[in-house]
């Protein structure tokens, strides 16, 4: 089962979109996806190119679109990873998992004569897992500031004006009252009173100090606790926006890739769908605090266990890896009947994990074997290439992160069997 396929050179690459007469875009389920998928999308849209976006779940769900016939004039551009299905495969691939997608699409959108929207770009970055300004988006920062886009100003990076609102639903932060806005809203009352409009630059760093304090003060928080909430401190505000910070759009996409993609498609090309894609973001935030809330936990040597028994299982990998895991990668085990906030209502049946880390070592080959080692593999064949697929398990890779899908129904696979499985490929 090979996720490298045959990437095409940039130079070709331009080539091949400018003479393509339709463009299929098949997108990695996070923010950093959907972001570059909409970078894509408006440059092609700028050059009257049709397209089509599509966000799939797993490099399987992604394969199976790659795999699809095409016309002699189409082009397919995978963000992120996708099985090679034939030794002829040429699409465009923008797959690096240590560099966010959103950056190889920007130098793509680039080559093809388009300016990229700095703010969408720079939000893509950060769900990618960068800071905003650090290396190679340095530029789009500066453009951004140029433009009047962005301004730097103290409190907390959050979607929402009313900071209430962003904190209580954040998955960027965890603190004792997150997820509950009633309790936010008590912690935040000595600062927060009244239209939050109104608030100046000493209110906004008295949210920010008050947000830190709790943060790190929470019995469960660890070390790393102070790092993440260094990142959502002193933002990046977007006044000319439908967002109130970079690091707030961010977290709204991550929402949207793993809930609803086809509202986060539509939001990263630029549609009006700002209230549906906050309404789903507070749900996610809400419901993955609520999960971690009710959750198990064991320590191993270099793993931190978390069941849950419903709930997106990558926020709350990211949350706890970020904050509250004493060791440096984190597995969440959800088994629930009912179907997450990762998933939809016809995925009853299935189980879910994920995996997040604090390291830079990739998790690609470590999701690719537990997958294999949780179900036997089967060879089918597609024109002369034999391709490998796992039975019943799925799974996705991206920056730090990853995703198992499981079939409860068919396959003798319950917690302790992921958690042996996934300790012994670490």
């Amino acid at each position: 089962m090979s996720t490298e396929g045959r990437v095409v050179e940039p130079a070709a690459a331009t080539s091949a979109l400018e003479s393509a007469g339709f463009v299929r875009v098949v997108a990695r389920a996070d923010g950093d996806g959907l972001a570059a998928s909409g970078l894509l999308a408006s440059a092609l849209a700028a050059s009257e190119t049709p397209f089509q976006v599509t966000v799939g779940r797993t490099v399987a769900e992604r394969t199976e679109r790659v795999r699809e016939p095409t016309s002699q004039d189409e082009v397919t551009v995978v963000v992120g990873t996708a099985d090679a299905t034939t030794a002829e495969d040429d699409r465009l691939q923008l797959a690096a998992t240590d560099r966010p997608a959103t950056l190889e699409a920007v130098d793509l959108v680039r080559e093809l004569g388009s300016t990229p929207d700095p703010v969408l770009a720079l939000a893509g970055v950060v769900a990618g897992g960068s800071e905003p300004g650090a290396g190679e988006s340095e530029w789009l920062l500066e453009t951004a500031r140029e433009r009047g886009l962005l301004e730097r100003r103290p409190g907390v990076a959050v979607p929402t004006a009313d900071p209430v609102d962003g904190v209580a639903h954040s998955t960027r932060l965890c603190a004792p009252w997150s997820g509950d806005l009633d309790a936010t809203r008590e912690a935040l009352s000595d600062v927060v009173d009244g239209d939050p409009d109104a608030l100046d630059a000493d209110a906004h760093r008295a949210i920010g100090s008050l947000v830190a304090l709790d943060a790190v003060g929470a019995d469960e928080a660890t070390d790393a606790a102070a790092e993440t909430i260094g990142r959502a401190l002193r933002p990046y505000a977007t006044p000319e926006h439908a967002f109130a910070t970079v690091g707030g759009f961010a977290d709204v996409l991550e929402a949207l890739a793993r809930t609803q993609p086809g509202t986060g498609t539509a939001l990263a090309m630029g549609h009006d769908v700002h209230e549906l894609a906050l309404e789903v973001w507070r749900e996610y935030g809400r419901r993955a605090h609520d999960a971690l809330a009710g959750a198990s936990t064991g320590r191993y040597d270099g793993l931190f266990v978390v069941g849950i028994d419903d709930g997106p299982v990558e926020a709350v990998a990211q949350v706890v890896a970020a904050s509250r895991s004493p060791e440096p990668t984190v597995l969440v085990v959800s088994e629930g009947d009912d179907p997450s906030s990762d998933r939809t209502g016809s995925d009853g049946g299935r189980g879910e994990a994920a995996i997040a880390t604090r390291e830079a070592t990739p998790l690609g080959a470590t999701l690719e074997g537990v997958a294999r080692e949780l179900a036997a593999t089967e060879s089918t064949t597609d024109g002369d290439d034999d391709l490998e697929a796992t039975a019943g398990v799925e799974y996705d890779i991206g920056h730090r992160r990853g995703y198992l899908r499981y079939d409860l129904d068919n396959l003798d696979v319950d917690e302790s069997t992921i958690i042996a499985t996934v300790r012994e490929r670490l």
